[in-house]
């Protein structure tokens, strides 16, 4: 399975977070909020099209909004395939860190 990068793994529990609101722009400001960093759209985007390509997850098209001038919104949401690989992610994740307690103080 391919493995996820640590922005892929992001915007994935973003749309589980998010649910029926996970478009483009709510799933940047989300990821702003939670990780109080700088996150640009393309940096959102970019792996939001490769996530869709490889079958993680789906979007479907919102109902038109006078807010957005009669746009409508690409809502996302995670595949089954886009969980099962998350649960790996976190899988290895989780077995990384509890080796680390055999170790003493990490180096520098």
């Amino acid at each position: 399975m391919k493995r996820l990068t640590r922005m892929e793994e992001m915007i994935m529990l973003a749309i589980l977070n998010l649910k029926e609101d996970a478009y483009l722009v709510a799933v940047t400001d989300y990821l702003k909020k939670i990780t109080e960093e700088r996150i640009l759209l393309t940096s959102v985007h970019l792996p939001l099209s490769r996530l869709e390509k490889e079958g993680f997850i789906s979007s479907e098209l919102g109902e038109a909004t006078a807010v957005r001038g009669g746009r409508r919104k690409k809502i996302y949401s995670i595949t089954k395939a886009g969980f099962a690989a998350l649960k790996e992610h976190n899988k290895i994740t989780k077995t990384l860190w509890a080796a680390y307690p055999k170790y003493s103080k990490p180096n520098g």
